[in-house]
Order: C-alpha cells, then structure tokens, then sequence
C-alpha cells in the first residue's frame, strides 16, 4: 500500500493533513501586506481618500450582510463546498487584483473578499465534523499553526521580493495568484463530511445539551427529530443506524437543527461568567478589525510608499510569531482565570489603546510599526484566553453557535464604526483621526473591565472558598489555551 493511501486510511490524520495544507497556501498570501500601496500606486491609481472613505467600507458592508447566512449555510452544506467556494474566491481576488480595471472592479473585489472572510467559519468547523472527540485539541493546534506558518512565510517572502528582490508588485500579486491556485486546488481532495454540527442526518444525540445542564428535558418536538423509528430504520455500508425518510436536507433534520440551534444558544449565554467573555470578544474584535484594515493607510500617510521603502510585509510577519508566541504562552501560564481574567483583559485592553494611540499620534514609521506589533500580540494573547475560557466550557456545537454570534456581534459594531467614522458619506474622517477614536474606544473598554475585574477580585477575595474551587477549575480549563 503507497504511503498515500495508508494516509487516506488513517481516519483523522488524512482530513486534518489536507486541511493543514490547504491552510498553508490559503494564507500565504504574499501581496497582502501591500494592499493599500498597490491600490494607491501607477497599477491601480487610486487615491487615499477614495480607498479610506470609499473603497474599503464596501467590504465591511458586504461582510456584515452575508456572515451570518454563510454560517447557517456552512454548517447545512457540510463545509466542504464551502472551503471550495472560499478557495474559488481567493482566486478571483487576485485575479482582480492583477488584471481588473478601475474603480468598477475594486468595488467588486471588496464583495468578492467579504465572500472569503465570511466563509473562514468553514475551515475550522470542517475538522470537528470529521475526528473523533480526543483528538480536537490536537488537529486545532495542527490547523492554527498551518494557517500562522502560512501568514508568516508570506509575508516575509513578500518583503523579501520588495526589498532586496525590487519587484514590481503586479509581480508580487500574480505570484499570489499562483499560490491561491494551489489551494483551491488542495480543498477538492478534501473528504466530505457525512453530518454537520446542526443539520446532523443521523440519529445522533445533541452533545451541547448535555455539557452543562445534564438534566435538560428535550422538548417532544426534538425528540421526534432525532428518535430513529425501528421500524424505518436501515443499516448503512459503515454499520451506523439512519432514518430511512429523513436524510440531512428533510424537514425533520431542519427541524431539529433549529431546535439545536435554540437549545445551544441559551446554554452558551446561560453563564454570566461566559457573558462577560463573550462581551469583551465582540468589543475587542470590532476594535482589531479596524485597525487591522486600515493600518497600512497609516503606514503611507507617515512614509509615503511612493517615496520611500516599505516593510508592511516584516512587519506582518514579525507581529504574526510575536502574536503566535504570545498564544502559546497563555497555554502555559497558571492563573485563576476566573479571579483575574477580566483585570487582565482590562489591562491588556488598556496596553493596546496606548498602542493605538501611538500609531496615531507618531510622525515615526518605526514607533508606528512598534506599536501595532504591541497591539496586534496583546490582542492575540487575550483573544486565545477568551476563547478557551468559552470553548472549555461548552460542547463544540456550543462553541460554533457562540463563536458565529460573538462574530457576527463584532462585526456589527464594526461595520457601525465605519459607518459613522470612515464612510464619507457620514464624518469621513481623515486616518490619524480614525486612529484617536479607535485609541478611545479600546480605552473605554479597558475601564469598563478594569472596573468589573476589580469587583470580582474584591469579591473572590472576601470568599476564599470560591476562590479555591475556580483555581481547581482555571488548572483544568487552562491545558487547551493555546489550540483554540
């Protein structure tokens, strides 16, 4: 047997390979960090008004109108159409990039981008549909680091060929189109899933009932949908138990799926604890967004790219393994997250609005890039923490639902951001202002949390005895940080 079909063989190893792969060249995308240049510069000849005010809110907009319905229908079509469709896409993308004229075309590449970003949901819900339960931490780590490896070697490759290389970034897209090709080309080999979180198809049990509320009663209604009649039911070539009248597109799984979806999110939002964490999320999130997708405009308002070097693409790649690093140490640090999370999200929320400010405020390229590598891992740091203080918590059903609504809530706040401070239709503020505000922003949410944190040390501290069961708890919980 050939070493390719052993791996085929292996179960879990075989989809998480792929994926990993896939992830790779999906993320080595080694024009990126060049965006705003190209867009500005003779290619495309765009001006920084039109691209901050204009352009970019479109996909902001777009995002924010497909997310959610992409989420359901990720999940309805079993993912792996969907990491095709996003493959596709990133295809398109640069090919719009390198060969689409004008203004038009720009607009319609901020669509097509939004189609990429909202189906990002696909890739690591894929797995979880595909591995057994023991190995979720482990194929997680796997794909994350695929995805950092990918984002780190393009973007320093993309500095490479600009600095010492003096390519012409058409040449640099082109490449990037080349690599995109390959991954769409990995997600064809990709398996296909036979059930999805929600829309299972099968007769299987609602795992995300039973994670904190044991004794839930499911409704008659949820019973009839996952109950397999003995009298309809037929064996399949694998041995496992379906409905004969209800495959995973019927009006009984859809039926069931909805009551899923119902029962996961009061679970996942039962917990005031959960609340707070999926508060600071959507909050934090909103903010790195914009920054994230106008830090270049920054970067060519202080050192115009035109006149001078750039290093977005080291830059990048540096902020990447500080962030990844950053990750991993929360994995490894011992603290009663339950006493001290919201003080430390609170504090590290405040480390990164006087990063943000510094970005604003600087006439300094350097300080500027100094800044954003702070801000960039700090955010790295809390967002891993926040996210195994839900996932630990909750069945992956669970964690799906909850991470598609935190996202969808960010991005709602985002895209109100956008409205009001960036889109010229509105203020249409210039960029150092965009950056004081959202400086502002991340000030107000490290008070609220600092505020709140220091309620919740005051209060643990005045009963020990609770304190010493959340340290029992955070010991557990915290063994997973750094694999989601």
């Amino acid at each position: 047997m050939s070493c390719w079909a052993k791996l085929k063989s292996s179960g879990w190893v075989y989809p998480t390979v792929v994926l990993s792969l896939y992830g790779f060249f999906a993320n080595c995308r080694v024009a990126e960090p060049f965006l705003t240049p190209y867009l500005i510069g003779p290619h495309k000849n765009i001006s920084e008004e039109v691209v901050t005010n204009y352009l970019f809110p479109i996909w902001t907009y777009s995002y924010m109108s497909i997310l959610f319905p992409v989420f359901l229908l990720t999940d309805f079509l079993r993912y792996k159409p969907l990491i095709i469709l996003q493959g596709l896409f990133l295809v398109t993308n640069y090919v719009l990039l390198c060969f689409g004229p004008g203004l038009p075309a720009m607009v319609f590449l901020q669509v097509n981008y939004a189609v990429v970003t909202s189906t990002e949901v696909a890739y690591f819900s894929y797995i979880y549909s595909m591995i057994p339960v023991e190995k979720y931490q482990l194929a997680t780590g796997y794909l994350r680091s695929a995805m950092l490896a990918g984002y780190t070697f393009g973007a320093s490759l993309g500095q490479v060929l600009v600095s010492l290389a003096g390519m012409d970034l058409f040449y640099i897209n082109a490449i990037t189109l080349g690599i995109m090709s390959i991954a769409f080309l990995v997600s064809f080999w990709l398996p296909m899933p036979q059930r999805g979180m929600f829309f299972k198809g099968e007769n299987v049990a609602p795992e995300c009932l039973q994670s904190q509320q044991e004794g839930t009663v499911w409704s008659d209604a949820l019973k009839e949908a996952v109950t397999v009649d003995t009298e309809d039911a037929g064996s399949g070539k694998d041995g496992t138990m379906y409905e004969a009248n209800s495959g995973w597109c019927s009006l009984q799984n859809v039926a069931s799926a909805v009551q899923l979806l119902w029962q996961s999110f009061r679970e996942s939002y039962s917990s005031r604890h959960l609340i707070y964490w999926s508060l600071w999320w959507a909050l934090a999130t909103a903010g790195y967004g914009q920054v994230f997708n106008y830090i270049q405009l920054i970067w060519d308002h202080i050192e115009p790219s035109a006149t001078s070097s750039v290093y977005n693409g080291g830059v990048e790649a540096v902020c990447t393994l500080v962030g990844a690093a950053a990750a991993l140490s929360a994995g490894h640090i011992k603290v009663t997250w339950a006493v001290w999370g919201e003080l430390a999200l609170g504090f590290f929320s405040a480390v990164g609005a006087g990063a943000v400010f510094l970005m604003g405020l600087t006439s300094s390229i350097w300080l500027c890039y100094a800044g954003y590598i702070i801000f960039k891992s700090s955010y790295m740091l809390l967002i891993t923490i926040t996210t195994f203080q839900i996932a630990s918590n909750l069945s992956m059903e669970c964690y799906a639902l909850t991470f598609g609504i935190n996202t969808f809530a960010a991005l709602s706040l985002q895209t109100l951001m956008t409205v009001i401070v960036v889109d010229e239709a509105a203020l249409g503020l210039d960029i150092v202002t965009q950056f004081i505000i959202y400086g502002s922003y991340y000030a107000i949410i490290s008070v609220l949390f600092l505020i709140r944190g220091t309620y919740t040390a005051c209060f643990y501290h005045c009963n020990p005895e609770q304190t010493e069961a959340k340290a029992t708890e955070s010991s557990v919980e915290v063994i997973s940080a750094a694999y989601f």
